[in-house]
Formats: C-alpha cells, structure tokens, sequence
C-alpha cells in the first residue's frame, strides 16, 4: 500500500525527470503511432529496444500534459491494486485527461484498472518488457479495446542518423557488427549485451514461466543465436540438447518468439500441416546480440547479412516465410494474406554461388508467377533476366532505406 502523500511526490518526481531528460534520436515509429481515442495505445517490444523513450517523446510532441507513471520505481514497489483508488485521486486532483503507464502489467488487476479509465474517457498509453506483457495476451484483457505497435532496436535509418553517417557499405557493415540496441551503440560495452541476453533468459523467460531447467534454456539459447538462417526443428534439438520431451523444446522456443529474443520462419506451404511439420528458420532479435553472444568462433557473415534482411522485413510484414523446393529463395513475403515479395540475400555474388541464387529466386517467380525479384548483397548493384523474369541486385544501403 502506498500512502497518497508518497504517490503525489512520486509522480512529482518523475515528471521533472522526464522534463529534464534528453529524449535522444527522434524514432521512426513516433509519426506512426495513432492518436489516441477511445482504445489504449500498447507499445510491445524487446527489453532495452527504447519503448520508455518512445513514450517520452510522444508526450513531449503530443500530449505534454499527460500524466506519466512508471510502475518500476523501486518506490512503488509495494504498490497493490487498491492503490488505483489513490491514482485515481490524483488524477481528478491534477485534471488529466492522458494517462501514460510505463510496466503497469507488474500490477495485479492492471487490465480492469485501464479498462475502467478508456470507459471514462480518458486516453491510455501502456509501454512494458515482454516479461509481463505481450500483445498476444492482451484481447481477453482488454476486451480488444487497444491497438498495438511494436517497437524493435534502431533500423538502419535510425543507426546513421544517430551515429551521423552517410548511407553506404562501409555504415552498413557498421551496422551489422553493432546492430540497433541504443545503449550499446552509444557505450560500445559488450556486457550491455551479454546482460541483456541473460536477463531476458531469466527475467523474461524463466522467471515468467517457472522454468526450472535454466541451464538447458541458456544452452539452447546460446545454439540458437550461433545458428542464425538456419532450420531447425524440434526434434533435432531435443535430441541435441537430450530434453525429455519435444514439446518441452517448442515451449521454449515459443518463449524465446515471445519475447521478441528469436523469431521462427516457416517454410511457405499453402498446406498448414505441412508448414508446422517442416523446420523452421532461426532469427535473432539484433545482429549486435549475435556478435556478443554467440558461440561460434568463426565468421559468418552471410548468414548474420540474412538475420540483418530478415528485421528489415520484420519490421515490415508479420508474414515471412522461406521458399525451399529444388532451389531455395530466403524470404518470401506476405501482405494481408497475399503475396507481396520475393527477397534473395547474398553477402557478395561470385561465380560460385551465382547459378544457385539466381535459379532459387527465378523458381519462386514462377511458383508465384511473379515477374520481378530483389536480390540484396553488401555492395553489389545489376540486373539479371532469366525465363522472362526479372532480378534487380541492390546493395543493402539502399534497400534498407527504401
């Protein structure tokens, strides 16, 4: 229970904070979120990623008399859900009409707390770490009135706008080596990401769900990451790993998508069934993650290049799968349930991998009967036509941007 007087200075507090706080680099996101009406705004993404900076210049561009609470204060941590009676007398007190939550989720009963204010009218924004609240649960929380965006680590847009750098190979292989996570970038501190990762296994994921064999969560972890672009399977891993059951391996992997650490691409099937049979591709969250934390000691840029392409797309689509019948193309892409984009990805063509990046893109064209592709390498720029199809190569610092 916390006494009213307490909360009055707590918000106090940490509305000078946000008052005095730079708000650092202007996110893409910013433009896109909606204005607020009659639904909560629910900002989901990684730890770490700049949800809480997100909020900050949101109130600062639109809503600079909102009131904002963030629910991690040590000082609320004895918070309890008959103290929304005391928030709710500060609210009438100081006439808001904007109420921005930061981890509100680490409170019981939150969910009929904001339901409550939307039905009064009042404007919500709810930001947290997937440790406690994810976008999935949210439908039956909330009676489906939210809309909800996701925020990722910096793009590459963002990255050299930051860092003040021009697009071109040279900042796109700086970004592939650091990847987006702001913290990092701006300390260069390897145990920034080594903590992040760890902390996500635990507090997000083990915590979360009452995981007790954590060294065979960190392990499987661990392989994952220094696998990026490859399948793999349930099976397979839990004969690796010499889990118990198959089951037990999908359930962590569930946790690991969950909690945006890893994301699993399916290969494309217009058959459901055969989709969950077949391995699925692994993705990291951050390339800069994978540099700190992986366990492999050689360099593979290509498939870190194809994790790189992979968030771009992400942040894009929901729909991604990879295209595998005699030949493979990496990523096909899908828009509301229709076919939008075929994307190959090669580090750098050469004589020995041409025929085979070309052909797995001309098979996928014709599977779909679709006349143009894109091939994305670090630096390479051409255009191949092959069966009356067309192959555009563009250099990854231009796609990007587009």
């Amino acid at each position: 229970m916390i006494p009213q007087n307490i909360l009055n200075q707590i918000v106090q507090a940490q509305s000078l904070n946000i008052a005095n706080k730079d708000t650092g680099l202007k996110r893409d996101a910013l433009p896109l979120l909606p204005n607020l009406a009659s639904h909560a705004l629910i900002v989901s993404g990684i730890r770490r990623c700049g949800k809480s900076t997100l909020l900050f210049q949101l109130l600062n561009s639109k809503y600079p008399g909102a009131l904002y609470l963030n629910f991690e204060d040590p000082r609320l941590y004895e918070f309890e859900s008959k103290d929304f009676l005391r928030l709710d007398e500060l609210i009438r007190e100081q006439k808001r009409s904007v109420l921005m939550f930061d981890e509100i989720q680490i409170i019981p009963e939150w969910e009929r707390y904001v339901r409550q204010k939307l039905e009064e009218g009042f404007k919500v924004v709810v930001t947290g770490s997937n440790a406690s609240l994810l976008s999935r649960e949210l439908g039956t929380k909330l009676t489906g009135r939210h809309i909800t965006k996701e925020l990722f680590p910096f793009s590459y847009h963002e990255f050299i706008s930051h860092q003040k750098l021009k697009p071109s190979t040279e900042s796109l292989i700086n970004y592939l080596t650091t990847g987006g996570f702001p913290e990092y970038i701006k300390e260069r501190t390897d145990d920034i990401l080594n903590h992040l990762f760890e902390d996500i296994l635990i507090r997000d994921i083990a915590v979360r769900y009452s995981i007790k064999d954590i060294r065979t969560l960190q392990r499987l972890a661990q392989y994952l990451i220094s696998n990026v672009g490859k399948p793999v399977s349930g099976n397979k891993l839990k004969n690796i790993f010499e889990v118990g059951a198959t089951s037990t391996v999908l359930e962590y992997l569930s946790h690991m998508e969950y909690s945006y650490l890893l994301h699993f691409v399916p290969k494309f099937s217009y058959s459901l069934k055969k989709q969950i049979a077949n391995p699925r591709k692994v993705y990291a969250i951050d390339t800069g993650l994978i540099n700190v934390n992986s366990g492999s000691f050689t360099e593979d840029n290509g498939r870190k290049f194809e994790n790189l392409i992979f968030l771009h797309l992400r942040r894009i689509y929901k729909e991604i799968y990879y295209f595998s019948e005699k030949g493979e193309c990496d990523f096909i892409a899908f828009k509301n349930g229709a076919f939008y984009q075929a994307i190959q990805v090669c580090y750098e063509l050469n004589p020995d991998n041409l025929e085979r990046e070309v052909n797995g893109m001309i098979e996928a064209l014709e599977f779909f009967n679709i006349e143009e592709g894109i091939l994305v390498t670090i630096s390479q720029k051409d255009l191949f036509e092959k069966n009356g199809k067309v192959i555009r190569v563009i250099p990854a610092h231009e796609y990007l941007l587009n």
